[in-house]
C-alpha cells in the first residue's frame, strides 16, 4: 500500500520540495499550508492540501480531520515543518512577541503531534519527524525568539523520543542550518511588528547589522544548500528501519553540533558573538 505523509509549512522552501520529493519517491503526500491560497496553489499541482495553521487549533482539528478522513483513519508519517522567526535583540523582544513565536512553533507543533499520536498507536507504527534546527544546539544573537522555540522543541522531542521507545512510533529530529527558504522574508512583518528598533539601545547595531540582513538580499549563504538536502534526510528518517534519532543537515549543524561538545561555554561564546 502507498505510505501516506503530511507535512506543515508548504507553500516555500523547504516543506514545497518535500511535498514534491516525497511524492516523487512514491508517497501520497498531505501538503498542508497556513494560507487557504497556498493550498489551492498546491491542489492545482495535484496534491491533496488541507489547511493547517499552527496558530489555529481548529485549523489543526479540520485539516487533520480531513486526511484521516481521505486515508481511512491512518498516517504513516508526520514532518512538523512550519515555523517563524522574530528577528530582534532579547532585550528588545515584547512578552506579545514571545507568545506569538511559541503559539506557532512549539504548542502548534505540540497540538498536532499529540493529535496524531493516538492514530499511530492504533495502527501500531509511525514516523513523527520534527524540524528544529541548528538553533536548537547552539544560539545566534538576534534571533533570541526563535532560538528559544527551537531549543523547547528540543526539549519535547528529546522527551517524546525516549517516552516513544516502548512503541514502534519512532521520533526523529532534523537539524538543520542554512537552507534556501523564504524565513528571512517571512519574518520581516513580525520584525516590523513587534521591534522598536528605534527607541533600543541597540539601535545604532540594528541599522549597521540585522536591518541589512533582513532587506538586503546579499546572496546564498556560502554553506547554503537548496532545500532537496532537507528532502534526502527526510526521506531517510521515515523509510529505515531503524532511523536514526537526529540528522544533521549542512557543514554549519555538524560543526556547531561538534563544538557545542569540545567547548566550554565561554569558548563557545567567543564563537557565537562573531557569527
Amino acid at each position: 500500500m502507498t505510505k501516506t505523509i503530511l507535512i506543515t509549512g508548504c507553500s516555500s522552501g523547504i516543506g514545497y520540495d518535500a511535498a514534491h520529493g516525497m511524492r516523487k519517491a512514491g508517497w501520497r503526500v498531505f501538503a498542508s499550508c497556513r494560507k487557504q491560497a497556498d493550498c489551492d496553489r498546491l491542489a492545482a499541482e495535484g496534491f491533496e492540501a488541507p489547511r493547517i495553521d499552527y496558530d489555529d487549533p481548529d485549523s489543526i482539528e479540520t485539516g487533520l480531520t480531513a486526511v484521516l478522513d481521505a486515508t481511512g483513519g491512518t498516517l504513516d508519517a508526520l514532518f512538523n515543518n512550519g515555523a517563524f522567526a522574530v528577528p530582534g535583540a532579547v532585550e528588545d523582544l515584547p512578552r506579545d512577541a514571545l507568545r506569538s513565536i511559541l503559539e506557532t512553533n512549539i504548542l502548534g507543533v505540540h497540538d498536532l503531534t499529540t493529535r496524531v499520536i493516538p492514530v499511530m498507536r492504533a495502527q501500531g507504527h509511525g514516523r513523527i519527524v520534527q524540524h528544529s534546527s541548528v538553533l536548537g544546539l547552539v544560539t545566534l544573537p538576534w534571533r533570541g525568539a526563535y532560538n528559544m522555540t527551537k531549543f523547547a522543541l528540543e526539549g519535547l522531542t528529546d522527551t517524546l523520543r525516549v517516552e516513544m521507545a516502548d512503541t514502534n512510533i519512532r521520533i526523529v529530529t532534523m537539524n538543520t542550518g542554512p537552507v534556501t527558504s523564504k524565513i528571512r522574508q517571512n519574518s520581516i512583518p513580525h520584525f516590523e511588528k513587534w521591534i522598536d528598533w528605534e527607541g533600543s539601545a541597540r539601535r545604532a547595531q540594528y541599522e549597521r547589522g540585522l536591518q541589512k540582513r533582513l532587506y538586503e538580499d546579499n546572496g546564498p549563504d556560502k554553506f547554503e544548500l537548496p532545500p532537496s538536502a532537507v528532502t534526502a534526510k527526510l526521506l531517510k528518517a521515515v523509510t529505515h528501519p531503524n532511523p536514526k534519532p537526529r540528522y544533521y543537515v549542512t557543514t554549519p549543524t555538524y560543526l556547531m553540533g561538534f563544538l557545542r561538545r569540545v567547548l566550554t561555554t565561554r569558548g563557545l561564546d567567543r564563537i557565537l558573538r562573531k557569527s
